[in-house]
């Protein structure tokens, strides 16, 4: 049965996929992007009520073609799947969730010494051009077996010799009795757009992206502030990695002042440490909800 897709030209049409973690992961972004989406109802299309998008929720492997045909104007996607459909599509932004690898994995009581060890193996996967042009690139001859989905139950089930699947903790190999052996690429969800965009959609796409980018810019910044005399004050700016420097305001007690400043996460501890042995004193880290640059 074909599925027709009514488009609004006055508005971005976004896809995310319909179910899953990846589905969760969308939906949290655009909640914290302040984009209202109700689908209660688990319907096929539902537009926003404050912000000019339609959201399309689809199956995962069909999003690639629709973004290819122009029936949607971007996605949030795998950017494992755009790698097996290989479509002329382009990432706009990395976002930072729903990380995994397309690995291959074996089982535990096999021996793998080296690539060389897949020559003439039987291999499972739900990703043939992953697989076929990894292969190729190696100069390996094996047996690919297309699977939709329970890929790693095949090795069990004397169905392969091997697997080639996206891993992310690892607890389903372990699970299987199956060990990976060989990363092909590591993936992240990704916003995907066509390459056909007017004028219109282009812009709208810009006031879409400039929300996401204060969401994820925010999520890795913590909000720092601290005591710390005034003669410490140089001494702790410069150690600090601020925007542009960090607001000084003068404590009630007199020779002190509080310093405020944003922080990257990665960096934290280290710069705590640092801040702590150069005078600072009294504190305070909060999260930041949003970050407009």
């Amino acid at each position: 049965m074909r599925v027709f897709l009514f488009i609004d030209m006055k508005s971005i049409n976004l896809a995310i996929q319909k179910s899953g973690r990846l589905n969760n992961h969308s939906l949290d972004l655009l909640n914290n992007c302040g984009i209202k989406i109700d689908n209660e109802k688990d319907q096929l299309k539902v537009t926003s009520t404050n912000f000019p998008v339609q959201v399309f929720f689809l199956r995962n492997s069909d999003i690639p073609k629709y973004i290819n045909d122009g029936v949607v104007d971007i996605a949030m996607i795998g950017e494992n799947t755009l790698i097996e459909k290989d479509l002329d599509i382009r990432i706009l932004k990395k976002l930072g969730f729903s990380k995994c690898k397309v690995s291959i994995a074996i089982p535990n009581n096999k021996k793998f010494n080296s690539l060389k060890d897949l020559h003439n193996l039987k291999i499972a996967t739900s990703y043939p051009n992953t697989l076929r042009k990894f292969l190729n690139s190696q100069n390996i001859k094996a047996n690919i077996h297309v699977i939709n989905g329970s890929v790693e139950i095949a090795p069990n089930i004397g169905l392969s010799d091997a697997i080639c699947d996206i891993v992310s903790s690892g607890s389903t190999l372990y699970k299987n009795n199956l060990k990976e052996v060989f990363v092909l690429h590591e993936s992240q969800a990704v916003l995907a757009i066509n390459n056909s965009l007017n004028k219109f959609k282009k812009e709208l796409i810009n006031r879409f992206l400039f929300r996401v980018n204060s969401v994820l810019k925010a999520r890795e910044s913590k909000y720092i502030l601290l005591n710390a005399p005034n003669n410490k004050i140089d001494v702790i700016s410069k150690i600090l990695p601020v925007l542009k420097s960090p607001t000084v305001l003068p404590l009630n007690k007199e020779g002190w002042s509080s310093l405020h400043s944003v922080i990257n996460e990665n960096a934290f501890w280290d710069v705590i440490d640092k801040i702590k042995d150069a005078g600072a004193e009294d504190i305070l880290v909060c999260p930041i909800e949003k970050m407009v640059l």
